[in-house]
C-alpha cells in the first residue's frame, strides 16, 4: 500500500506538468486552430530560463520562476505575431510545419548556446516530508501546488475577466466575435503569451526534478498531444483530467508492469479512445 501512495504521489506531481503543458496547447488550438508543435520547445526553453537565473544570476528560484513565465510570454506572443499571423487564412497545414520549424529552430539554438549536455537545475526545495509513510519531495509538493494554484488562476482568468472572455468567444466562433468588436488578432496573441506562460512553469517545475536538455520538449509535446485529443480538442477540463489520468497510467505501469512498458501508454489510450470515443472525454470548448 505504501508503494501506491508513493507512485500516485509521484503520479500527481508528474500529471500536473503535463496538464500545464496541455492546457497551453489546448488554449492555441481551441482559439486558433493551431496545432503547435513548438509549444514543447516554449516548455523547453523556460526550463533553461529558470536554469540561466539560478546558476548564472543567483536568482532564487520564485524569482527564476517568474523571470521565467515573462520571458515566455514574450516569445510566445511573439512566435504568433511574427509566424503564425502570417499565415492566416492559408490550410492548417501550413501551420503545421511552421510549427515544425519552430521547433527545431529553437532546439537547434539550445545546442548552439548550452550544447547538448545534460544539465542539473539547483533547487532549495530539497527536502522530503514523510506522511503516512509516504516519502514527498518539497520539490513535487511544490509541482503540485503551483500547478493548482497556476489552473485555478487560468479559470478565474477565463471565466471572470474580459480577456478570458474574448477568448472564449473567439474559441466558440471567430468570425461572430469579429463581429461584436472583438480585436481578434489581440486576442489571439494574448492566447499565445499565456500558452507561453504556462509552458514557463510547467518547465521552470519540473527542471529541478529532471535534467534539462535541448531535446526535452520533443517527447512532452506528444504526450501534450495524446492528452489534449483524449480530453477532446480544445477542452480546459479535458486537458486537467488528461494529463493526471496519463501519468497515473504511466507511473503505475511502470511499478507494477514494467518501466519501458510505461513509455507505451500514452500512445495506447490515443489508439484506445479514437476507437471508442474519437471526440474525447470532454466536448470541445474552452
Amino acid at each position: 500500500m505504501t508503494l501506491f501512495l508513493q507512485q500516485f504521489v509521484n503520479g500527481i506531481a508528474l500529471g500536473s506538468v503535463y496538464s500545464l503543458v496541455a492546457l497551453g496547447l489546448t488554449l492555441v488550438y481551441g482559439v486558433l486552430k493551431v496545432p503547435n508543435f513548438a509549444h514543447g520547445a516554449l516548455y523547453m526553453a523556460g526550463a533553461y530560463v529558470s536554469y540561466v537565473m539560478l546558476t548564472s544570476f543567483g536568482a532564487s528560484y520564485i524569482v527564476a520562476m517568474a523571470v521565467s513565465v515573462v520571458v515566455l510570454a514574450v516569445l510566445g506572443g511573439s512566435m504568433e505575431w511574427l509566424v503564425f499571423r502570417r499565415l492566416e487564412g492559408k490550410t492548417p497545414v501550413h501551420a503545421m510545419i511552421a510549427a515544425l520549424g519552430l521547433l527545431f529552430f529553437m532546439e537547434g539554438t539550445a545546442d548552439v548556446i548550452w550544447g547538448p549536455t545534460f544539465r542539473q537545475v539547483p533547487t532549495p526545495f530539497d527536502g522530503v516530508v514523510t506522511l503516512l509513510g509516504v516519502n514527498i519531495t518539497e520539490q513535487r509538493i511544490l509541482v503540485i501546488v503551483a500547478a493548482v494554484v497556476t489552473m485555478v488562476g487560468l479559470y478565474l482568468l477565463l471565466k471572470r475577466t474580459l480577456v478570458g472572455m474574448s477568448i472564449e468567444a473567439m474559441a466558440q466562433d471567430r468570425e461572430g466575435a469579429l463581429l461584436v468588436g472583438i480585436d481578434t488578432r489581440r486576442v489571439a496573441l494574448l492566447t499565445f503569451a499565456i500558452s507561453g506562460a504556462l509552458a514557463a512553469v510547467a518547465g521552470s517545475l519540473i527542471a529541478p526534478l529532471l535534467l534539462v536538455f535541448p531535446n526535452m520538449g520533443e517527447l512532452i509535446i506528444l504526450k501534450a498531444f495524446v492528452i489534449v485529443i483524449l480530453g477532446g480538442m480544445g477542452s480546459v477540463p479535458g486537458a486537467i483530467l488528461g494529463g493526471y489520468l496519463l501519468a497515473l497510467a504511466e507511473t503505475m505501469a511502470g511499478t507494477y508492469v514494467s518501466f519501458a512498458f510505461s513509455e507505451l501508454i500514452a500512445f495506447g489510450l490515443l489508439v484506445l479512445v479514437l476507437v471508442i470515443r474519437p471526440t474525447g472525454l470532454f466536448q470541445k470548448g474552452v
